[in-house]
């Protein structure tokens, strides 16, 4: 899996005269310890430049802004801590001025209420509310810790900011997103149709290209080709591979290349690829290791050539820093109304499987097209441990795009089948398939290893404007 990037955060420390300013001095050391303890830079005035480092006047403000400016392609989010009441104008103007449209996260220090004299006492419960209220009149978005007062140095506050560093995560991720849709639509797929200007008007663009380009562009690829023959050791390092003909090996190497050729030529992040049939009849493999190792390596790939889906798989793993998969909510599990079985045939990244997964052929398309034909599927079993679900989805009569997230669990339960498949337990699942169908959305769910539905939301919610749904 590729390594998670470290994150860049600008810091405001916020500093109001009539209290004591030496708690701006210690806040901003203990913000700097902290965000650097976790793994991030942090961009902040020093001494030199403010009074300890913190901002109260306009001059300090515009200081800050101009610090922020220079680093503006590295800063993920804004972090405002309050180590005393602070000036709400000062905060507000520095990052108005800095024109950043990034996350924004507001962080108070409690007050000790065996010793609240006037040399330590800080305000910082109340001034939280007035900068907030400020920023609310400025149209800054921003996001709240999980108490009103946390301690920088607490467990709170350290989940706190593995939380937001998620949301920044997903909300700077999907700017500028370009997505690449590899084939069209199978017509039995209405159910992934969307819409390309819903997604143009949050900045997301869709590249598309032609299968008959894919296939072109392969026909012309020579056997020993490096790339493919780069691909091809990939591949027999990735997965078992035993009992499957050299000639598909062969192929899904050269797709793979191509596809990753293409990818880089076009800016494209994630794909979306055509599989069900015309892959299988006029190329004769199925897609599916190719686009398990792309989702394994943090490059989420989705089939049907589900726009929405794939993007929905990467906002999950964006939150996480782990793949993420497409699934089908499939099958119930038995009696059971809080479970049920998830399922693809399958390109699940390997990360989703126990031990023992391995490369075959895709048992459904055969019957139709061949078994010759359709080497190159994922069979194993789905692993247990926690499972984040999120779908994203383009409604045209509102012209909004629109989704719902949850968590829930993946179970050791027993199920034998094929593909690649898991039983998943939802507390009130039913309400959830109520809301899936009530309101329209596809069988096809992205899934991730992790608890990250709340940054999803937070980020989808409140910083894309995107309407959501939490199945709590």
């Amino acid at each position: 899996m590729a390594a998670q990037r470290q994150m860049t955060f600008g810091i405001v420390v916020g500093n109001r005269g009539f209290f004591p300013d030496h708690l701006a001095k210690t806040g901003r050391e203990e913000i700097i310890q902290v965000v650097e303890a976790a793994g991030a830079k942090a961009i902040v005035l020093g001494p030199a430049d403010s009074k300890y480092g913190a901002v109260e006047t306009y001059a300090e403000s515009q200081r800050c802004a101009e610090l922020f400016k220079k680093h503006a392609e590295e800063i993920d989010g804004i972090i405002v801590t309050l180590p005393n009441f602070g000036e709400e104008r000062g905060i507000v103007d520095a990052i108005r001025l800095s024109g950043l449209k990034v996350p924004v996260l507001v962080q108070a220090t409690p007050d000790r209420s065996d010793n609240m004299t006037i040399a330590v006492r800080r305000d910082s419960f109340c001034g939280k509310m007035s900068c907030c209220n400020n920023m609310m009149q400025y149209g800054i978005k921003y996001s709240l810790t999980t108490l009103h007062t946390e301690a920088v140095q607490s467990p709170e506050f350290k989940a706190d900011l593995e939380w937001f560093s998620a949301v920044c995560r997903i909300v700077k991720g999907l700017k500028n997103l370009k997505i690449g849709s590899i084939g069209a639509r199978p017509a039995a797929f209405n159910t992934v149709r969307y819409s390309e200007r819903i997604f143009e008007s949050a900045g997301i663009s869709v590249d598309p290209i032609d299968l008959s380009e894919i296939f072109g562009r392969i026909n012309r690829m020579a056997d020993n080709d490096e790339t493919a023959q780069a691909k091809l050791a990939a591949i027999k390092g990735y997965v078992t591979t035993a009992g499957i003909p050299d000639a598909a090996l062969l192929k899904m190497s050269k797709l793979g290349a191509v596809i990753d050729t293409w990818m880089k030529q076009t800016n494209c992040t994630v794909s979306a690829v055509q599989c069900w049939t015309s892959m299988e009849e006029y190329f004769g493999v199925v897609p599916c290791t190719v686009m398990s190792m792309m989702s394994n390596n943090l490059i989420p790939s989705a089939c049907e050539v589900d726009v929405p889906g794939v993007l929905s798989m990467y906002m999950l793993a964006l939150a996480s820093g782990t793949p993420s998969a497409l699934l089908d909510w499939n099958n119930n599990y038995g009696s059971d109304p809080n479970k049920c079985v998830c399922f693809h045939c399958s390109n699940l990244p390997k990360h989703f499987f126990k031990e023992g997964v391995k490369m075959d052929y895709q048992l459904i398309i055969a019957g139709t097209v061949g078994k010759e034909n359709t080497h190159g599927t994922l069979e194993g079993t789905v692993k247990a441990g926690p499972m984040s679900f999120a779908r994203f989805s383009t409604d045209d009569f509102t012209g909004i795009i629109r989704g719902y997230v949850g968590e829930g669990a993946f179970t050791n339960d027993p199920l034998n089948t094929f593909g690649g498949a898991g039983v998943v337990e939802i507390p009130n699942m039913q309400q959830l398939l109520h809301y899936i169908c009530e309101q329209g959305f596809e069988h096809h769910v992205a899934a991730n290893f992790s608890t990250t539905a709340a940054p999803v939301y937070e980020a989808a919610s409140k910083y894309l404007n995107w309407p959501m749904h939490w199945h709590k």
